[in-house]
């Protein structure tokens, strides 16, 4: 009887086990997360701002919240704002980094070439102007960019020095050759695409130089873009509603950005 008593036992332990019973708690995440950056990680465009963020409207849509909300940290924090610049970045994000964040997200620099000033003088003052306009942000990216982004990117590290920083890229705007589409000449949408390609290449660049993860959207976005014939993921230019324009919509964000991310950050 004891032999049979002490078989059940151990088959019913066996059970408990398989059933999940009696097993320890998960462990806690131990990821501490911080959002940093510019309108594209904030969720401008996305909608369903968070009051409390006011003009940086921060949205519960943009990559970073949906990532916190599918993988639970230990703590998540966004600072992202929209406008932000690297010169931003420094003064007045990194305070939300410390020696426990584990990781970091980020996109930056758009801003610094001039973007909201290129994509109004292309769509007021026609395709000359257009693309003067973009290859002078191009000349400053070439030249000035990646001082910037080195010391936006040192200051991270300095303020984080055991994260794991993932740099995201933009997307490229336009599907070209799409007779269909307008607005826009072609040889503005030409120059606005190697525009923004020139811009995260040179981000790539110094991202990958400092140990960084770099996450490139581009890919991820083709067949999404203004002017393709699939769902667009990026808004069009919107006169009633100017800041929205050109950034990713809350399909953007959850169908691009997030599945990027999420494999960028391991």
């Amino acid at each position: 009887m004891r032999t049979l008593l002490r078989s059940a036992a151990v088959t019913l332990a066996a059970a408990g086990l398989v059933l999940g019973f009696g097993l320890p708690a998960a462990a806690a995440s131990s990821v501490n997360y911080v959002a940093l950056g510019d309108s594209y990680s904030s969720g401008v465009g996305a909608g369903s701002y968070i009051s409390s963020s006011g003009s940086c409207d921060r949205s519960t849509k943009a990559y970073s919240a949906l990532w916190a909300t599918a993988h639970a940290p230990a703590s998540y924090t966004s600072v992202a704002c929209s406008g932000a610049t690297t010169s931003t970045v420094n003064s007045s994000q990194l305070s939300a980094l410390t020696a426990s964040t584990t990781l970091v997200s980020i996109t930056i620099g758009g801003n610094d070439a001039g973007f909201s000033n290129i994509m109004s003088t292309c769509v007021l003052q026609g395709t000359s102007a257009c693309v003067a306009a973009v290859q002078s942000a191009e000349n400053f990216a070439n030249s000035t960019l990646p001082g910037r982004l080195d010391t936006t990117y040192d200051n991270i590290r300095s303020h984080a020095p055991n994260a794991r920083v993932v740099v995201l890229a933009y997307p490229v705007f336009y599907l070209l050759n799409q007779p269909l589409c307008v607005g826009l000449s072609e040889t503005s949408r030409a120059k606005i695409d190697e525009g923004i390609n020139l811009v995260d290449n040179v981000i790539k660049t110094r991202a990958t130089a400092h140990g960084f993860v770099f996450a490139d959207v581009r890919s991820i976005f083709v067949g999404h873009q203004l002017c393709s014939g699939g769902t667009k993921w990026l808004h069009a230019l919107n006169f009633a509603s100017l800041d929205v324009s050109y950034h990713p919509t809350a399909d953007g964000q959850a169908g691009g950005y997030l599945p990027v991310f999420t494999s960028a950050a391991g």
